[in-house]
C-alpha cells in the first residue's frame, strides 16, 4: 500500500492506494472523522459512477466531489478499474477549509497520478475458456 497526503488549513486528507492485479483501489479519509461517504468507480475506458451514503443527520455525503475530482486526474492512466472511497469530515469546517479542498484533492489526484505512471502493474494475464471449451 501507498500512502498520499496533503495538509492545508489545519487539516490533512490521506490517500491510501492498493493495488489488486491491475485494479486500484484508493481510500480517501481524512479530518476529525474518517468515513466512508461515498464509493467512486471508473476505468480509462468507462464513465464515473459514484454512490452517495447517507449520513447521520440525513442527509447525503458530498465526498464524490473529492473522488471525482482525484478520478479526473489519474482516469487516463489507468491500467485496469479503480474504486474510490471518500470520507473526510472537518468538525465545524471553516469557508476557507472548504475552498482548500478543492486543490487539495488536485495535489493528491497529481501524487497519485505521478505514482501510477511508475508503478509497475506486472500482473499475469488472466486466462478463459473460449467458447468452444468448458469446465471439465
Amino acid at each position: 500500500m501507498s500512502q498520499f497526503q496533503v495538509t492545508k488549513e489545519n487539516y490533512t486528507m490521506i490517500a491510501n492506494v492498493s493495488v489488486i492485479g491491475k485494479d486500484i483501489m484508493i481510500e480517501i479519509t481524512g479530518g476529525d472523522n474518517p468515513h466512508i461517504g461515498t464509493v467512486t468507480t471508473l476505468s480509462a475506458s468507462s464513465d464515473m459512477e459514484t454512490t452517495r451514503f447517507p449520513s447521520h443527520d440525513g442527509r447525503f455525503h458530498k465526498d464524490d466531489v473529492l473522488a471525482q475530482q482525484v478520478g479526473k486526474i489519474i482516469q487516463s492512466k489507468l491500467p485496469g478499474s479503480c474504486t474510490i472511497t471518500a470520507g473526510v469530515h472537518v468538525n465545524h469546517i471553516s469557508k476557507k477549509q472548504i475552498m482548500v479542498s478543492g486543490s487539495m484533492a488536485n495535489d493528491m489526484g497529481k501524487q497519485i497520478l505521478n505514482w501510477i505512471e511508475e508503478y509497475d502493474f506486472d500482473a499475469p494475464v488472466p486466462v478463459y475458456y473460449s467458447d468452444t471449451e468448458n469446465p471439465e
